[in-house]
């Protein structure tokens, strides 16, 4: 029976990822004490005893945490943003190709992808290993997702009964244009240069929708919206979590709480010959975090991957 210590068990993403394996049979789940959560050797103990570790902490406190792990066999999952980048980790994407679940399946060291990531690369990284989108595509991406994405602050502000009253409206974040998910959207898809990319807020808990929009006489081949749905297609037959709509059966008005959750992530293409969109809806605190993670955990231990998702 692996045993599996969560790092991070009261934040938004520890909670989740603790209520879907909290009552699997087949998991030892280590609990640290509440009162020594921040004792570092008590940790160090924890860290060390665990088959699977989850980081579910700010990024600085995940690579001190890596830090302490002393044990050759322990694998890490790390839901911060620290390590998606970094050399020697291996991406949490078991999609993203043939090859990836495989190197999953063989690392001790898993960067779990972010959640306007996870929808990003789902609808584009296919399309540039095709050829189809260049590497060099002036890519636009608007990322709407509920408020549970911005942690426990940020659903206080919005429950809390001081709510401000501009909460009630969607709000554009990341105006900087250097959201900190840019880096792994960039490295991940192979693209030469990072997409233009608005993220906002909504008055919902929970769900995203990630879409890509591209004038498709900037395409290599000027594709129309079917033949790149067909690509799509052919790219996720079979995946158990992953899928793409048939082309025309989506409904006047895509809604980003639709797969609220759940573990799934559905691809719809909209479109004609001169232009097209590609959506990913998901779950922010599924897919897009706590259900990757779990995904992640159940190949690594090599069990069937929706264990405890489906």
């Amino acid at each position: 029976m692996a045993k599996v210590y969560i790092d991070g068990q009261s934040g938004t993403t520890g909670l989740q990822i603790f209520d879907r394996i909290g009552a699997r049979r087949d998991l030892e789940l280590l609990r640290i004490d509440e009162e020594r959560r921040h004792d570092v050797e008590e940790r160090r103990t924890f860290l060390n005893a665990a088959d699977i570790v989850f980081l579910c902490l700010p990024d600085e406190g995940a690579r001190e945490a890596v830090s302490l792990v002393e044990n050759p066999d322990t694998c890490i999952i790390d839901a911060s943003t620290a390590h998606r980048t970094s050399d020697g980790w291996t991406y949490g994407f078991p999609e993203l190709c043939t090859a990836q679940r495989s190197a999953i399946a063989a690392s001790k060291r898993i960067a779990n992808p972010g959640c306007h990531a996870t929808g990003f690369i789902a609808v584009t990284a296919p399309l540039v290993r095709e050829g189809i989108v260049p590497s060099d595509y002036p890519l636009t991406c608007y990322s709407l997702t509920g408020y549970s994405g911005g942690g426990k602050k940020m659903i206080a502000a919005y429950e809390g009964q001081d709510r401000a009253s501009a909460l009630d409206a969607p709000g554009i974040y990341g105006l900087t244009l250097r959201h900190k998910h840019l880096p792994e959207m960039q490295l991940v898809c192979g693209l030469t240069r990072a997409p233009v990319f608005m993220p906002v807020v909504a008055d919902y808990y929970k769900g995203m929708a990630t879409s890509i929009m591209l004038h498709n006489r900037l395409l290599t081949g000027s594709p129309s919206a079917a033949d790149i749905h067909e690509c799509l297609t052919a790219h996720y037959a079979g995946q158990r979590l992953v899928s793409v709509r048939p082309f025309g059966s989506h409904d006047p008005t895509l809604f980003a709480n639709e797969l609220a959750g759940t573990n799934e992530l559905h691809i719809v293409v909209c479109g004609n010959d001169e232009q097209t969109t590609v959506t990913a809806l998901f779950d922010n605190l599924g897919k897009g975090a706590s259900g990757a993670a779990v995904q992640n955990m159940n190949i690594v231990l090599g069990m069937d991957e929706a264990t405890g998702l489906v």
